[in-house]
């Protein structure tokens, strides 16, 4: 228990330390505005990364996470897949067999393809 909370407290405070030498390091104010909110949104998680932990929500918001990533890498795919089609490769990669029978074992269902860990 009191290793957990010691390694929660070390982790903000190299975070914090980061941050402060992120923020020095940028050349001009007006860049300075928004890394204090993204450095901001990342303390949030830090310091929220316990709570998450002791109710159990840790895991659901990993699932939802890797779910919507899963959508996003299909959506990708099937725009390259369509791409393809579209660009006339198709037509020019296929071997004189694959055309003489008139199927294409190249074909991949995106909708089997598991992304992840479960």
């Amino acid at each position: 228990m009191f290793q957990q909370v010691y390694g929660w407290i070390q982790n903000i405070t190299v975070y914090l330390i980061a941050a402060s030498a992120v923020m020095y390091a940028v050349p001009g104010k007006d860049y300075a505005r928004y890394i204090r909110f993204f450095s901001g949104l990342i303390l949030i998680l830090l310091l929220t990364t316990p709570i998450l932990n002791l109710f159990g929500m840790k895991g659901r918001f990993e699932a939802f996470y890797q779910s919507n990533e899963y959508r996003l890498e299909q959506q990708e795919i099937e725009k390259a897949d369509e791409f393809y089609r579209n660009s006339g490769l198709f037509e020019y990669l296929q071997t004189e067999d694959d055309a003489d029978s008139g199927k294409d074992d190249r074909q991949i269902d995106v909708g089997e393809i598991e992304i992840g860990q479960e």
